[in-house]
């Protein structure tokens, strides 16, 4: 389904919109003064359509103005060039009938043009071909002129009307400021441009046809090959009557003004596609280099070996032989030295760590992995893309926001289970036991001591198997304990371990969410905005 004038405007600007900064000034500059004046002329009256009469000095241009309406309405020279402001002649309505209805005032004055002559529609039953009711008809100034102010009133006319009928003459039809400087500049416009190969008169049949022919050639090359080229002689009148049919066809059909604009938005959003460059097959990327990088920088296996052997402390605190726990309790606690103790949840969200700062070797390893996932992200975009994308994220180095934040990931991450192992508890409950065996047998062979000493009859010992009950409770327990806290030991070696790699999934989750805020996230708004300005300039520029 082809679109509209107003839908293909807004498609032009959403791309230019997602591409504003990235995009040439002048291709963004040049995009919305387009898309402001075709709204402007569609906001403007619809029952009028703008034909300029363009072309270079001696060209003929007012003289086939005054041939097509049929009087001197534009004055004309032979050595010099007569037309500085531009002349419009427009065709009123016919009594009582509503075709040019609308006030073409508001028109003329958006075309800058204060020389208006008004010419009586002919009658509906005339036989000649006359000019049809809505036609506004731009006598331009000479777009080869030496004097600036004239040749930048013609090409701003030029931007502006609806049907353009290049007037040329034998002697300048291949001069290149017409082909370089303006037909060139029309490709897509073949339908709203007309070649008018004027003084005809002055060349034989064969000449002109060989003429017109080598005009069709020059319009191809400049790729405008479909745009209609006839021969005209405003002094004798020969295909006058032809160019005036083609004129008032277009006004009848009231098309000329949508295609005009329909071409110079489909041209505007081509060199924007052209800007934006081939699309990407596929710009799903792996994190995963990126985050290991990251997380050496954020210092994670300093943390995660300080939670592992932190967790062992605790658990020798809480499991070891009570007599000689308390020297477990002489180490500082590897997580409180790196600034890494829990904290309540509004406290960590704005915690530091007390991690050093990341090595040489570290920052370079993380610029490097930030650069490649940039470059694996961006494959195939434009420079201007590329380099706007790095300068977000500043490829270059480790930076301090970068760094800061990944020192705040590391401080909010909980580390710990907030209760220690149930099995911490028993194990600790059990040495107490287990030593409260063995001082109760110390003591009771203490007292069994000194009747021996005294050659006191000693009181009857019960006996556990080969040995006495105290014996038994003091070896028993001191020997137990030591057991049980070298078997507690080995335990708590292994649930380090287990805490330490999930605090380490914690941390690289943190991590995760740090690189995909400062890096993943800023690179996926610039390939967005990226593949929003190639659909949209696609959508603009489709047929």
């Amino acid at each position: 389904m082809s679109l509209t004038l107003e839908q293909r405007a807004d498609a032009l600007e959403a791309a230019l919109d997602a591409g504003a900064e990235r995009l040439a000034p002048d291709l963004v500059d040049d995009g919305r003064a387009l898309v402001a004046r075709v709204r402007e002329r569609a906001g403007l009256s619809a029952e009028h359509t703008v034909v300029a009469l363009a072309g270079a000095t001696g060209s003929g241009k007012s003289s086939l103005l005054n041939a097509l309406a049929g009087a001197d309405l534009a004055a004309t020279g032979v050595q010099r060039p007569t037309t500085s402001h531009p002349l419009a002649l427009v065709v009123a309505r016919r009594a009582g009938s509503d075709d040019g209805g609308q006030d073409p005032s508001a028109l003329l004055d958006w075309l800058e043009v204060d020389r208006r002559h008004v010419l009586p529609a002919g009658p509906a039953t005339s036989p000649a071909p006359a000019l049809p009711p809505g036609l506004v008809l731009l006598d331009l100034p000479d777009h080869d002129s030496v004097v600036v102010e004239h040749r930048v009133r013609a090409e701003r006319l030029v931007a502006r009307a609806d049907l353009l009928v290049w007037v040329v003459d034998p002697q300048k039809y291949a001069d290149a400021a017409l082909h370089e400087g303006f037909l060139r500049a029309l490709v897509g416009h073949d339908e709203v441009v007309v070649l008018a190969l004027n003084q005809v008169d002055r060349l034989t049949s064969d000449d002109t046809a060989a003429v017109l022919a080598d005009l069709r050639r020059l319009a191809a090359a400049d790729g405008i090959g479909a745009a209609r080229a006839l021969g005209v002689s405003a002094a004798t009148g020969a295909g006058v009557d032809a160019l005036r049919t083609l004129v008032a066809d277009a006004v009848r059909r009231r098309e000329a003004s949508t295609r005009r604009f329909g071409a110079d938005l489909r041209t505007a959003a081509a060199a924007v596609l052209d800007a934006c460059g081939p699309a990407a097959r596929s710009r799903a990327t792996d994190t995963g280099a990126l985050v290991d990088a990251l997380a050496d920088a954020a210092g994670v296996p300093t943390v995660v070996d300080a939670v592992r052997r932190s967790t062992v402390r605790a658990a020798t605190a809480r499991t070891g032989w009570p007599p000689v726990r308390w020297a477990a309790g002489l180490r500082a606690d590897p997580l409180r030295r790196l600034g890494l103790a829990p904290r309540p949840a509004p406290e960590a969200e704005l915690a530091r760590t007390s991690l050093p700062p990341p090595g040489a070797g570290q920052r370079a390893r993380a610029a490097t992995a930030v650069r490649d996932h940039a470059d694996a992200a961006l494959a195939g975009a434009p420079d201007a893309w590329v380099l706007a994308a790095r300068s977000r994220i500043d490829t270059g180095a480790l930076t301090p926001t970068l760094t800061d934040a990944l020192d705040h990931a590391v401080a909010r991450t909980p580390l710990l289970p907030r209760r220690s192992p149930w099995w911490w508890r028993a194990v600790g409950g059990l040495q107490w036991l287990l030593l409260a065996a063995a001082v109760v047998g110390g003591l009771w062979l203490a007292g069994l001591a000194p009747m021996g000493y005294l050659r006191l009859p000693e009181p009857d010992v019960p006996q556990w198997g080969p040995f006495p009950v105290p014996t038994a409770l003091l070896l028993g327990g001191a020997v137990g304990g030591v057991l049980v806290a070298l078997l507690a030991g080995l335990a708590a070696r292994l649930g380090a371990r287990r805490r330490a790699r999930a605090a380490g999934r914690r941390l690289r989750a943190e991590v995760a969410q740090v690189a995909r805020a400062l890096v993943v996230e800023p690179l996926a708004a610039e390939t967005d905005a990226l593949d929003r300005c190639r659909a949209q300039a696609a959508r603009a520029a489709a047929r």
